[in-house]
């Protein structure tokens, strides 16, 4: 029986490493592209949209860093207020801006159907539109605690235009300073490439479409093409759902990690990197009982089984299990370099895993509690897992808050 197990673990890794488009790599990497004299004329127009809601702490950072970019053609930014109740648009007014890059909207309610964060970018894309009504260049989609390297924006599009892309998106760099994020924050990014090979999503033979949101370089045209903001209006997943409705309608996608953009937004404990986790864990199993226990029993089977079998098991279970979690622990060593961490954090991967799946579990419980997914004092208790066209129901404040309120 044992043996069977060890067995059973071990040819699921043996797909893993050989045959899911390469996750445990750490890259493909979008390196600085050089410097391009006298190209002003040529370089296609760029609108940067910023949802930020509550960003007060980031706000000026983030924005600093896009008002410095060394873009050579024509760079606008629109942040969208939306609906903040502490000062994040009054600092972002005050931001010197000598060269008139940014316009700062206040952000209406979300309609009925929309998700707070898209119907914020919606709004911004609107302005951008208003602006400029042809639908030449691109917009940046990037998120209010991102840190831009001066030559960010001028990457982004020297890859999409050399591989004639339609979007580009990056993983930035995640803040992996406390215990917390450096026990827990790497395992993120480990999984998200899982779920979302990069290679699979680069390809455009696969079905496979993934993005992240924090950097998301997009043309204009073909943001039109499928139909706008509007056709994921109420995803949480919004990145994703994006991705999926571009390569659905025949876009070239890249994904990859950042070495130019930075999120500075901490998690300095577990319990917020478990909210991270559950606030949309169960939206990424389409809510569905069945996935979850599949689930739960995938991450046992492939995370802690191996390890226990090396520790607890004897004869051949024992020696199977022993190279199974070996080659477990050395599919992460790629993801630890990036975050510049010793090789000894692989070790700790079946217990993170399990943090990971109590977290799973418990974005389900929530659902089912009726709290469904809350995100910036916003509660949502329906959500479009990975497409768009469907109708979403929220609540201003949490649940939990107005039960509290009654």
């Amino acid at each position: 029986m044992l043996l069977g197990l060890a067995i059973f673990s071990a040819l699921i890794w043996v797909g893993l490493i050989f045959f899911h488009g390469k996750f445990w790599q750490g890259g493909p990497i979008l390196r600085p592209a050089p410097p391009t004299p006298n190209v002003a004329d040529i370089a296609p127009e760029v609108t940067v949209v910023i949802p930020a809601r509550d960003e007060a702490e980031a706000i000026e950072t983030a924005l600093s860093s896009l008002l410095t970019q060394d873009y050579p053609g024509k760079l606008s930014l629109i942040l969208v207020n939306d609906r903040s109740e502490d000062e994040t648009g009054a600092l972002a007014r005050a931001l010197p801006d000598p060269l008139n890059r940014l316009t700062v909207l206040d952000g209406a309610d979300p309609a009925p159907g929309w998700s707070g964060k898209l119907w914020a970018v919606s709004q911004g894309v609107a302005e951008a539109n208003r602006q400029s009504p042809a639908q030449n260049g691109y917009v940046l989609l990037t998120d209010a605690d991102i840190v831009h390297a001066p030559a960010h924006i001028s990457t982004l599009v020297a890859k999409a235009q050399t591989d004639a892309l339609h979007m580009v998106s990056e993983m930035v760099e995640l803040q992996c300073e406390s215990l917390a994020e450096r026990a827990l924050v790497p395992a993120f990014v480990f999984f998200f490439a899982l779920l979302y090979p990069f290679a699979k999503v680069n390809n455009p033979a696969s079905r496979t479409a993934g993005a992240a949101g924090g950097t998301i370089l997009l043309r204009r045209d073909t943001l039109a093409e499928i139909g706008g903001i509007e056709a994921l209006r109420g995803a949480l997943i919004d990145d994703c759902t994006l991705a999926t409705c571009v390569k659905q309608a025949g876009g070239r996608l890249y994904l990859g990690h950042s070495c130019l953009a930075k999120s500075i937004r901490p998690y300095p404990n577990a319990q917020d990197v478990w909210n991270m986790i559950a606030r949309t864990a169960y939206v990424q199993l389409h809510f569905s009982p069945i996935l979850l226990v599949l689930t739960v029993i995938a991450m046992g089977v492939v995370w802690v089984m191996p390890g226990l079998l090396a520790v607890f098991g004897h004869g051949p279970a024992r020696w199977v299990g022993l190279v199974t979690w070996a080659v477990s622990v050395a599919s992460f060593l790629p993801t630890l370099r990036r975050f510049r961490l010793s090789p000894l954090w692989a070790l700790t991967l079946p217990f993170v895993a399990v943090f990971y799946t109590a977290a799973t579990i418990g974005s389900a419980i929530n659902h089912y509690r009726g709290r469904g997914v809350v995100w910036k004092n916003r509660a949502y208790r329906e959500a479009i897992p990975n497409a768009g066209r469907v109708d979403v129901q929220a609540d201003q404040e949490p649940h939990h808050k107005k039960t509290q309120s009654n």
